[in-house]
């Protein structure tokens, strides 16, 4: 089993910055692959970004490109994302996910362990 914890949300204005932490407990030597995902209210879960942890591959959704980083410390066993240039629509309740399997995944149902999210409120 693995367990995360995601921490560093919180309120800032637009234009701000954010950096969420992801802490991975548990059988973390079995995680092929990690990412962000997040929902905002009355809207779906939407991908953010992932990162393979083989050769430290990424990907990020169109919406977040050039914004921001996804990166981890293995060391630390700690997932990272880095938001700068906050928008408004990018408030949401951001999720941590893990997968066992290795590969640069956009899908939800490709990662089998979520967090139980942390809160991020961008004002104008």
């Amino acid at each position: 089993q693995v367990q995360l914890v995601e921490s560093g949300g919180g309120a800032v204005q637009t234009g701000g910055s954010l950096r969420l932490s992801c802490l991975a407990s548990g059988r973390t030597f079995s995680m092929g692959s990690m990412g962000w995902f997040r929902q905002a209210p009355g809207k779906e879960r939407e991908f953010v970004a992932s990162i393979r942890s083989i050769d430290g591959q990424t990907r990020y959704a169109d919406s977040v490109k050039g914004r921001f980083t996804i990166s981890r410390d293995n060391a630390k066993n700690t997932l990272y994302l880095q938001m700068n240039s906050l928008k408004p629509e990018d408030t949401a309740v951001f999720y941590c996910v893990a997968s066992a399997a290795s590969g640069i995944f956009i899908n939800p149902s490709s990662f089998a362990y979520w967090g139980h999210g942390t809160q991020v409120t961008i004002s104008s």
